[in-house]
């Protein structure tokens, strides 16, 4: 069959565009109870969804980030008073907080707050971190300890408001550049993991599993500032063993759009997961600036997605453990 001219063109199009298409993301028969983690927004964002969903999501890591539902539904509140508070633009209080989380308990909108106390947070604070106050970290920990949830904070290292490695990314620690991947010498993708899923066994020298992108419009796309394509870190034994799962989740500036797979490659994961029998998510968001104004890919702790965008309900926290579901299911 031959085609000429303007429909020639659209053919090709079309072919190559169904050809290059992102695979599914695969049924792995993984274990349904998660971690979570992520740096500035993605922090906020795993506080999230620990929070909205802890009968399922066991644990917490947050590097640059602060207490559930801090911003209340305004991007005013959110960067000013959740990232430099100051005197007329104070944090949130803790007790206002905490009574706005527990009746959302109380109506049903998340899951009971009693399950917060078997599960644990890792929280982290660079010293050199200018874009969130270490007072907000502070107040995450006090947010979670008024739920007697198991916390360690660390705050004593020399870095900027970036992931945090061993030895990827910036090699000047203390800078807030991008792709906000700072080589510090520390190790902190490993010490959270070991914190919420340990006791673990030494990582790889060396990532030898696979790290693929997967079509994530099946769970939400650009219409909730979700990207076409997320990663997913399968290490060789989760290929036909059971394995638990770990979601990373990126900051702002971080996504696939941004910096491509280069979060997913250097954040300090995937070492660890191959040793450990450890699925590790990436979802991705993506920017918009109409109708959802998001021009840094930044994952929703403010509201763009809708007025239930911390809850069970929120669009983005259902595309993720709507992802996880997917991973949980029976290989075929």
């Amino acid at each position: 069959m031959r085609f000429c001219g303007a429909t020639g063109r659209l053919v090709i199009a079309l072919v190559s565009l169904h050809a290059s298409a992102a695979p599914p993301l695969p049924r792995l028969d993984a274990e349904q109870a998660a971690t979570v983690s992520g740096l500035s927004s993605g922090a906020y964002m795993a506080v999230q969804v620990h929070v909205a969903q802890s009968s399922r999501i066991k644990g917490a890591g947050a590097l640059a980030g602060g207490p559930y539902y801090c911003a209340q539904g305004s991007l005013w509140t959110a960067y000013y008073n959740c990232m430099k508070p100051g005197s007329f633009m104070p944090l949130p209080s803790l007790a206002t907080l905490k009574t706005a989380t527990d009746r959302l308990a109380a109506d049903g909108r998340i899951d009971p707050t009693a399950n917060l106390a078997s599960g644990r947070a890792w929280l982290f604070s660079g010293t050199h971190d200018d874009t969130v106050a270490r007072a907000v970290v502070e107040e995450l920990q006090a947010f979670y300890g008024a739920y007697q949830t198991a916390t360690v904070l660390v705050g004593d290292k020399p870095a900027g408001h970036a992931m945090v490695t061993e030895d990827a990314g910036n090699k000047d620690c203390g800078v807030t550049r991008s792709p906000f991947i700072n080589d510090c010498d520390y190790d902190a993708a490993g010490a959270l993991l070991q914190y919420l899923a340990g006791p673990l066994v030494a990582p790889a020298a060396a990532p030898v599993g696979r790290l693929q992108t997967f079509d994530q419009k099946p769970f939400g796309g650009y219409d909730i500032s979700m990207g076409d394509e997320g990663f997913v870190y399968i290490p060789k034994d989760c290929e036909t063993q059971r394995c638990r799962v770990h979601v990373a989740f990126h900051g702002c500036l971080q996504g696939k759009d941004a910096i491509n797979d280069t979060f997913a490659r250097e954040a300090g994961y995937n070492r660890w997961a191959d040793t450990n029998r450890i699925i590790v998510l990436y979802p991705q968001a993506t920017a918009r600036w109409w109708w959802v104004y998001n021009p840094n890919g930044c994952w929703d702790w403010w509201g763009y997605t809708g007025a239930q965008y911390h809850t069970r309900d929120g669009a983005q926290i259902r595309a993720v453990m709507a992802m996880l579901k997917r991973l949980s299911e029976p290989r075929k």
